[in-house]
């Protein structure tokens, strides 16, 4: 494919389009209006459905979105490429953005395209299915596959980056992306998407991009450069992508003329599935090709506080069920403890017990291995906690009603206490350095996590924002939660956005999202702690990784000096 095409090449392409159709089998193209989401009030939107006329309702087809309406004469180039073989028989959603009607003669609508376009949140996707595809499989009576191998999602300029950020969010959902001049720049945070695909673990996505020399240059950002970007960015992180560059501006010229090649070059293969990629060399320094995430357990309320003792075996909490449980050797998970008084954060401690923060009774809680409690320390509701090698112990307080500051304790192994710091918004996850140097402390209503010196037992000092995390559009913090750290010195945090590795100058190298898109808290388990636990929500996950994780009731580990 050639990577630059000139203007009167694009022309002719355009040109030859209908005739290039003419002998095709043609569906129908009918015009429709929505006037129902919940996810956008208030809108009203056109949208149109082209029907193939190999359509025969018999097993669900194939699905294509276009944002911005009918775009590149699609049907016409659908009715081709289906009829020759080059696509599955696939039903086309054209959609325009959302208008709020006026309330008066005199007032201006409110124009939805922008909000619902580049956004980099999840509300168009779940529009699309949540509300639209569902009510048009229901009022037209057609059967739509639900499988993202089997859709395809464009458009040009926002429609592009909403297309993208679609299969981006919901790669289960849409697999396969055709962006022309597409807004990748600074209108609503879609610039900090070659960031993110060059840090988060490939997803199965096919992109094909297009953009022209002439795009546009303006106060946002600079179109013609961030498609680059973009597609280095694709490139970089292991994806399947492909792009036509040209001499054109901001229009839908270029992209009507690939759009055919294009299309041909996204279903190619189909039915195989859409492959993710192999990631960074910083992921792949991490991730075992192959080795996915695997259920542990479900049917939880909320699980919290994965913890490891030195045979490697985990223990995990369900607070509002108040119970503790316990993965054995052979995988089979048991019940531990049936009343933790709203069991919260944990760790093993040296001395081979199970330190728990017993939220409800406002109290630390050693259990002995068949199950026996002690309580070590109260008067304060503590969420998350580390135990070192020396037996000391640190505990967060949030600061849970918004008024009350935010603290960390220092308890003895005697069970003296004291607060060694305050001020944070939202104290939350904890844990040290694997040569036990450092404390780190979650910060949830920020972008960061904070590290200390440790000096001497409970002596803090040269406090610092010092990992800067990454948040999601929707948020307007992080949420970093449970944290832990390999023997190389990464540090893994629970975040919105999914456990983001940062290095030990830190800066977040990677993020790897779990299956249910929620993760809590975590810990390095397995015979050879080598690997990653993950409660989410009602669910724990585990997947196992190249690297392995320091534990801080062991002898402290020398990760090495980093490369700054």
């Amino acid at each position: 494919m050639p990577k630059i095409l000139c203007a009167s090449l694009i022309a002719l392409l355009c040109l030859s389009v209908a005739a290039w159709a003419e002998d095709a089998p043609k569906g129908t193209l009918t015009k429709y209006t929505f006037d129902q989401s919940r996810i956008f009030p208030g809108t009203v939107r056109d949208y149109w459905v082209y029907i193939p006329a190999q359509y025969d309702g018999s097993k669900p087809a194939c699905v294509h979105v276009n944002q911005d309406g009918v775009q590149f004469d699609a049907p016409v180039v659908f009715d081709q490429l289906i009829a020759q073989g080059k696509m599955p028989v696939t039903i086309g959603v054209f959609v325009r953005p959302g208008v709020v009607p006026a309330p008066t003669d005199n007032a201006q609508p409110r124009f939805n395209r922008s909000y619902e376009y580049d956004s980099t949140n999840d509300n168009y996707v779940r529009f699309l299915l949540d509300e639209l595809l569902p009510h048009i499989e229901k009022t037209l009576g057609l059967k739509l596959s639900h499988d993202g191998n089997d859709r395809s999602i464009g458009g040009t300029s926002s429609g592009a980056i909403c297309a993208f950020n679609a299969a981006w969010r919901r790669p289960d959902a849409f697999s396969r992306v055709f962006s022309g001049v597409g807004t990748f720049i600074g209108l609503r945070g879609a610039d900090e998407f070659p960031i993110w695909i060059r840090k988060t673990e490939p997803k199965p996505i096919r992109v094909f991009l297009q953009d022209g020399t002439g795009d546009l240059n303006i106060y946002c950002g600079d179109w013609w450069m961030a498609n680059q970007t973009m597609q280095r960015a694709l490139e970089f992180a292991g994806y399947e992508v492909n792009h036509a560059w040209d001499e054109g501006g901001h229009n839908q010229k270029g992209a009507k003329a690939v759009f055919p090649e294009a299309m041909t070059w996204l279903w190619k293969d189909w039915p195989q599935p859409v492959q993710a990629g192999l990631g960074s060399p910083k992921m792949q320094q991490l991730l075992i090709p192959g080795e996915d995430w695997q259920l542990v357990a479900e049917g939880f309320k909320s699980t919290e506080g994965p913890a490891v003792n030195a045979k490697g075996e985990v223990f995990f909490n369900d607070g509002p069920n108040n119970k503790t449980y316990h993965e054995q050797p052979d995988g089979k998970v048991v019940e531990f403890l049936n009343d933790t008084q709203r069991g919260d954060g944990q760790a093993f401690g040296p001395d081979g017990r199970l330190y728990s923060v017993a939220a409800g009774a406002e109290k630390i809680i050693a259990y002995s291995p068949d199950g026996k409690a002690e309580v070590i320390a109260g008067g304060f509701r503590g969420n998350d906690l580390v135990v070192g090698h020396d037996g000391s112990i640190y505990v967060t307080e949030p600061g849970w009603d918004g008024r009350t500051r935010s603290k960390i304790w220092y308890i003895t192994p005697g069970g003296e206490k004291k607060i060694v710091d305050r001020g944070l918004k939202f104290s939350n996850g904890i844990t040290m350095s694997p040569d036990q140097t450092q404390l780190y402390v979650a910060d949830s209503r920020s972008h960061y996590v904070y590290s200390y010196q440790i000096s001497g037992p409970g002596k803090l000092r040269y406090k610092q924002k010092y990992f800067y995390l990454h948040v999601p559009d929707e948020a307007d913090d992080s949420g970093a939660d449970g944290m832990c750290v390999d023997r190389d010195g990464r540090l893994y945090v629970a975040t919105r956005m999914g456990i983001q590795v940062c290095d030990q100058p830190g800066r977040v190298n990677c993020i790897i999202p779990t299956p249910n898109g929620r993760v809590s808290n975590l810990c390095f388990g397995g015979p050879n702690f080598d690997t990653l636990y993950a409660t989410c929500r009602d669910k724990v996950y585990k997947r196992k990784l190249k690297v392995r994780g320091a534990q801080e009731f062991d002898t402290p580990v020398d990760p090495g000096k980093p490369r700054l």
